[in-house]
């Protein structure tokens, strides 16, 4: 599996299982639905109907415990959040699914780790820079999964593996809302293309 987050802010119901199919076709088995966008719980339950044996689906933006329930009912296996709150973390794994919180500086990132985070999503990854990642990488556990979220793309894939990054998730270079599927298919196999030139 690419360590790659689809991030499909402003995905509708209708067009959640189009997106997914391309996707999945062209090699990223993990999607999230932000939960500012429009009917989101009905995109994942379409999502988690369609491909859930064959991807993780599930929610991004999840800033409470409540939200991480409405989630699972939906059919969500993965919470991502902008932020480090242990008990949307805790809420989060109590149900058996993958927690991804945002942390920035060394305090959140161990906060997430002891408050059982699956892993760590380096947010706003383009304020940090991939040499912020690596003084971060200096301290924490060496198996801890980190994923460059915000400025993560093609053009930088390299820099931010050398610097320790696990992952990324990627935002508006996949996906933005209105984009036919054709061209979320298209910019879908550029970026795996990319992403198995530095980390094949």
């Amino acid at each position: 599996m690419r360590e790659i987050i689809a991030i499909l802010r402003g995905l509708t119901p209708q067009e959640a299982e189009p997106v997914g199919a391309v996707l999945i076709e062209a090699g990223i088995t993990r999607i999230e639905v932000p939960l500012n966008s429009p009917e989101p719980l009905a995109s994942i339950t379409a999502l988690a109907r369609a491909f859930g044996a064959e991807a993780e689906i599930g929610a991004g933006t999840v800033l409470t415990p409540e939200e991480v329930a409405r989630v699972a009912e939906a059919g969500g296996k993965l919470i991502v959040s902008p932020n480090t709150d242990p008990a949307v973390i805790k809420a989060t794994r109590a149900l058996g699914l993958a927690s991804w919180p945002g942390a920035f500086t060394p305090t959140e990132a161990f906060a997430a780790l002891a408050a059982g985070a699956s892993g760590l999503k380096l947010f706003p990854a383009e304020l940090a820079g991939p040499a912020g990642l690596k003084a971060l990488r200096a301290v924490l556990p060496p198996a801890t999964p980190v994923y460059a979220v915000g400025g993560a793309s093609p053009a930088n894939f390299a820099a931010w593996v050398q610097a320790g990054a696990t992952g990324f998730g990627i935002g508006t270079a996949l996906y933005a809302p209105g984009l036919p599927a054709a061209e979320v298919a298209a910019r879908a196999r550029a970026i795996t293309q990319a992403y198995d030139e530095v980390l094949a």
